[in-house]
């Protein structure tokens, strides 16, 4: 079992960066990949980022691709999501999800259904 709870959101003005963190209980986070998501209102939930197990691997969207940073540190059971040149755009509700255990590769990981856990997400809105 694993909790996640996210922090860091805000708002803020286009140009400026945030950090995003995700702090898991559970002495398992270690074997698990770790995902960004963010659901913009009256969209779908869509994929930002995800590591692998050992951060070794990182994915990334497209859109997101040049401006976010994906980052773990297993020994604070913690991710992080560094998000530079935010734009209006960006604007959503940010999920961090665990999945692929136990230490398996990134295929998959831009699908929600590939991951089984969930928090509760961080709200980040970026004004024009």
């Amino acid at each position: 079992q694993v909790q996640l709870a996210e922090s860091g959101g805000g708002l803020v003005q286009a140009g400026v960066s945030l950090r995003l963190s995700c702090a898991a209980s559970g002495r398992t986070f270690s074997s698990y990949a770790m995902g960004w998501f963010r659901q913009a209102p009256g969209k779908e939930r869509e994929f930002v980022a995800a590591i692998s197990w050992n951060g070794g691997s990182t994915y990334y969207a497209d859109s997101v691709k040049g401006r976010f940073t994906i980052s773990r540190d297993n020994a604070k059971n913690t991710v992080y999501l560094q998000m530079n040149s935010l734009k209006p755009e960006d604007t959503a509700v940010y999920y961090c999800a665990a999945g692929g255990y136990p230490r398996k590769t990134l295929v998959g990981v831009t699908s929600d259904r590939w991951y089984d856990y969930w928090g509760q997400g961080t709200q980040v809105t970026v004004s024009s």
